[in-house]
């Protein structure tokens, strides 16, 4: 009788080497772990089918094994685990114990997401978690600020002792702390630079921040920056969003690559679309690539009911322009503009028309900005050919692109046609002056009163505070058209309103007005809020008398007016201001 296999348990397989990670990891399927084990088991049975037929009927040997009976057992994973050993199961396993085939499993193949989180591992020591406590201002009552509330986001080292993470993080903090993978302690930091002028309509970009205490910085290694993805690329978010405590790591593909417009289209700045999930908490978080070089900071998902798995990364190009405008400026400056309003050339007449030739492209300057560095050089018509030796395009693809990879203070070589002669110009790059600013700067809003009138300068957190995000909706029409169209005609031009009225014996029928412009005081224009204080305060005549643009559209020339006793209305004001429990008749920028 041949050797007869004894039946019993399973041999136990070797003791796993590989170390439980304290992250979480999210793959795209399960299926191909899945799908593996049944290809290798495949692989075990078509090579015992390559056996001789001799070697397996032979009358020595006994026929195979049963099957074992009952039910399969169900594992301690939940799984149900069949009881009878496998080939695949053990790599010691020699399917014929008296015969001289030996089968050695193949090499277990490592999945993609499994070596892209070996290349990552190394760097996620450097991913830390950002906690701020924020305290906002409050823009429609700006002598005081909102409750203070607390976040947690995530952030990253880089070289020269400093951290990144996303603009929004850190806006209007009061304090900021880090604390570091695996560590229960947390530091302090300190802001050094916040990138609030790239906003996309849902947040801003890139701040830079420091620790002092040295012991944060032992042990960890900067994170490294890598090229441009391409499309399909894979990419890796690591961060802290919401769920746990502990590090996360989701796994995607780079969707999309395009320029998207940011601050109301007066700066177009690269941006990524991925399909890897960005939760609540990844804010700040870096994307790495297969090599673990970081290729992006992760900054936003695309919450919509017709859309799935779309996330956004704010690219390197961006980022180091970021850093080295820092690096170059000791501070940050903004992605500078070059000052003008252009219109597409695509129509063939109109390019005849402005006496361009058939090989010819490039864009025609509608307006100038009055506060450009050197508007003094183009004119209206004028056709911008190249930029610093790059051509223009008909439609203009990629020209504000070109224009927002300087820095500011920077010149360009700009060619334009003028009369059908071409011209050249070195033009100095400035950032953007609005007359209705996107951001205030972390500084508190500007306010003066007087006789209950509240008056301020309009920005766009001022708008969003008085009419929600939907502002651009629900505004007023002439301060959006302000908003939209408007230039600056001086670098310090502000747009004054009168906020409210805060009611009074001395403003009795003026209650209603809100949120309308002051374009003068007795009879002298209004340029910004310190000079309307100026003028009130240093006032002498009997009465002080404000013109208020009309509201209504079809009496554009029309305007109202508020008329005041001087002496009356400056001694109201304190008692006014006491009721309300004001401490100070105008904000402390406006003193100076």
């Amino acid at each position: 009788m041949g050797e007869t296999r004894k039946r019993g348990r399973k041999p136990k397989a070797p003791a796993s080497t590989t170390e439980t990670m304290d992250f979480q990891y999210t793959s795209a399927s399960n299926a191909t772990q899945t799908d593996y084990v049944a290809a290798q088991n495949d692989v075990f049975s078509a090579a015992n089918d390559s056996v001789p037929t001799a070697a397996k009927n032979d009358a020595n040997n006994p026929p195979p094994a049963r099957r074992g009976r009952g039910r399969p057992r169900k594992s301690e994973a939940g799984h149900m685990e069949d009881t009878e050993p496998h080939a695949a199961a053990s790599p010691e396993r020699r399917p014929y114990q008296n015969g001289a085939v030996v089968l050695e499993p193949p090499p277990q193949p490592v999945a993609k997401w499994e070596s892209v989180a070996a290349r990552v591992v190394p760097a996620m020591d450097a991913v830390v978690k950002v906690f701020c406590v924020h305290t906002e201002p409050n823009y429609s009552l700006p002598w005081q600020r909102k409750r203070q509330y607390s976040s947690s986001s995530s952030g990253f080292i880089i070289g020269g002792k400093r951290v990144l993470t996303n603009a929004h993080s850190v806006e209007h903090y009061t304090q900021v702390k880090l604390k570091k993978r695996g560590s229960d302690t947390k530091y302090l930091a300190t802001v050094l630079a916040i990138g609030t002028e790239c906003d996309i309509g849902f947040l801003d970009v890139v701040a830079m921040l420091t620790v002092s205490d040295d012991e944060f910085w032992e042990g960890v290694s900067p994170v490294e920056f890598g090229d441009l993805p391409a499309l399909q690329d894979a990419v890796t978010v690591v961060g802290y969003p919401i769920g746990g405590d502990t590090i996360s790591v989701t796994s995607g593909v780079v969707s999309r690559i395009e320029i998207l417009s940011y601050v109301h289209g007066s700066t177009e700045l690269l941006g990524l679309q991925i399909d890897a999930a960005i939760n609540s908490g990844n804010s700040g978080g870096p994307a790495f690539n297969d090599k673990g070089n970081c290729v992006g900071i992760a900054f936003q998902s695309l919450k919509h009911e017709d859309a799935e798995n779309i996330g956004y990364v704010i690219p390197t190009p961006v980022i180091m322009h970021f850093i080295q405008d820092y690096e170059k400026n000791g501070a940050y400056t903004g992605f500078p503009i070059l000052g003008v309003e252009w219109q597409k050339m695509e129509n063939p007449d109109l390019r005849l028309a402005m006496g361009m030739k058939s090989d010819q492209k490039g864009v025609r300057i509608r307006r100038i900005e009055p506060t450009a560095p050197e508007s003094h050089l183009l004119k209206p018509s004028d056709v911008i050919l190249s930029f610093d030796g790059v051509k223009v395009a008909n439609d203009g693809t990629g020209f504000s692109y070109l224009v927002s990879q300087k820095y500011t203070g920077d010149t360009a070589l700009v060619k334009v046609l003028r009369d059908s002669k071409i011209l050249e110009f070195d033009i100095k790059l400035e950032t953007h002056k609005r007359l209705i600013p996107a951001h205030t700067s972390a500084k508190p809003p500007s306010y003066y009163i007087i006789a209950g009138f509240v008056f301020t300068a309009v920005t766009v957190p001022y708008l969003r505070s008085e009419y929600g995000k939907d502002y651009e909706f629900d505004a007023p029409v002439k301060l959006l058209d302000k908003h939209l169209h408007a230039m600056a005609e001086s670098t310090d031009e502000q747009l004054v309103v009168i906020s409210q009225v805060l009611v009074a014996d001395i403003n009795i029928g003026y209650e209603d007005i809100v949120n309308t412009q002051v374009l003068a005081f007795n009879g002298k224009p209004v340029k910004n809020l310190k000079s309307l204080a100026n003028m009130v305060d240093n006032c002498n005549d009997e009465y002080l008398r404000f013109d208020l643009e009309y509201q209504q559209l079809i009496l554009n020339f029309a305007t109202q007016i508020v008329v005041l006793h001087a002496k009356a209305a400056k001694a109201a004001t304190l008692d006014i201001l006491t009721t309300h429990c004001i401490s100070s008749a105008m904000s402390d920028d406006l003193k100076t």
